[in-house]
């Protein structure tokens, strides 16, 4: 019986002496943990890492494990060092596989480093692990960027029929919405997401990008023009956005373009330039124009997206030639010039082309109805618009 005794003692000698190393380690594992946080808001993120390593080490099962896990990894972030810190959520969740907020924080990283398709399953397996209105909005996003629209926005449906209350799963949708084109009902969520929060300046913006997208750059404006009272920031974001998207214009052309676009019917070739004073004589001349923003240099400078002609049937006193029959010393101009060349710092383009004297030396033109078009993009990909893409001395940009 003594025997049995003794045992049982030193049995509960020795879960008593565990339980005490046990705690001890726990306590040690703390203690690294808050030199580490002291290191990390020194931003000595290398020391950091060493504590949160030593932290975990001590005690890889306690809560503190946890909190040093997310903090290594944000230290290895912080030293560039972004393969280490996916690492350190990878080695964290084979211990604490019940922990979502370890699978969201992995999904960020991918999703900060465009690997979207493994952002996705890092934040398929936290909805898993604990299916709530954040997880469930942190996947549709990664579904958008994805360019899965449909699933995003039955996510996001989700998220609203978990907590109605929020603007979260609104905005989500209306992205999801906006991305299918849908602008409209895009728009209607949007403003939902508002009525829940007067702050939600984020869907703002949004419905100011959409606008954009749909061309009411009207509507755009005025969204900027109110969020400029309530966010500055996000008011100059939706206005760069505005400006990548607005078609560019041809605005007007130099007077210091050698060309005499502003000379009536029948002016005289040989009055433009002494070099055209002789019969089949030449000269090149050039036109500046200037446009509304940064243009494309290569599809600027392709000769094939300009043209020269003669003005048609553009309004009153448009007509080449005031719409009379051309006489017979009537010059042809050229189809399209011989070289442009763009300055970015200026956003003009300067047109190069020639015109030719006829075989008598008595050559006529009407340079005012002369009509100059461009039919390139802009540095953003956007075509020009149709109403400013051409340019006539008599009436100017249309």
């Amino acid at each position: 019986m003594m025997y049995i005794d003794n045992i049982n003692m030193w049995g509960e000698a020795l879960f008593s002496a565990l339980a005490d190393q046990s705690h001890q380690l726990t306590t040690l594992s703390q203690q690294a943990l808050g030199a580490g946080i002291d290191k990390y808001q020194n931003k000595d993120f290398k020391g950091a890492a060493k504590e949160f390593k030593r932290a975990i080490g001590l005690d890889p099962n306690s809560e503190y494990s946890v909190d040093a896990t997310k903090y290594l990894a944000m230290s290895y972030q912080k030293l560039e060092q972004t393969d280490k810190a996916i690492d350190t959520y990878k080695e964290g969740l084979k211990i604490h596989r019940d922990r979502d907020d370890l699978q969201v924080a992995l999904g960020n990283i991918y999703y900060a480093e465009e690997r979207i398709g493994e952002a996705i399953e890092a934040y398929e397996a936290a909805v898993r692990i604990y299916d709530d209105p954040n997880n469930r909005f942190a996947l549709g996003q990664a579904y958008l960027k994805a360019d899965r629209q449909s699933d995003a926005a039955d996510q996001f449906k989700r998220v609203i029929k978990m907590d109605s209350r929020s603007p979260n799963g609104y905005f989500g949708l209306g992205q999801a919405l906006g991305a299918q084109k849908q602008y409209a009902e895009a728009i209607t969520q949007f403003e939902r997401a508002i009525q829940r929060n007067r702050e939600f300046n984020a869907a703002y913006v949004e419905i100011g990008y959409l606008h954009a997208d749909n061309g009411d750059m009207r509507q755009a404006e005025e969204i900027k023009s109110f969020l400029e009272r309530k966010d500055r920031g996000l008011a100059e974001t939706l206005g760069n956005y505005i400006n990548k998207m607005t078609k560019p214009k041809m605005m007007f052309a130099y007077s210091n373009s050698s060309f005499p676009y502003y000379m009536q019917p029948k002016t005289k070739v040989a009055g433009m330039n002494e070099y055209l004073a002789s019969a089949d004589s030449s000269h090149t001349f050039n036109m500046i124009f200037q446009f509304s923003k940064e243009m494309d240099r290569t599809s600027v400078e392709n000769v094939v997206n300009w043209s020269i002609e003669r003005s048609s049937g553009n309004g009153p006193g448009r007509d080449y030639n005031n719409g009379l029959r051309l006489p017979e010393t009537e010059v042809n101009p050229p189809a399209m010039p011989l070289t442009v060349i763009y300055n970015e710092q200026e956003q003009t383009a300067t047109v190069r082309f020639t015109i030719r004297q006829n075989a008598t030396g008595d050559g006529t033109l009407d340079p005012s109805r002369l009509v100059f078009a461009f039919k390139g993009v802009d540095a953003d990909g956007n075509a020009m618009n149709p109403k400013f893409d051409q340019y006539m001395g008599f009436s100017g940009a249309f």
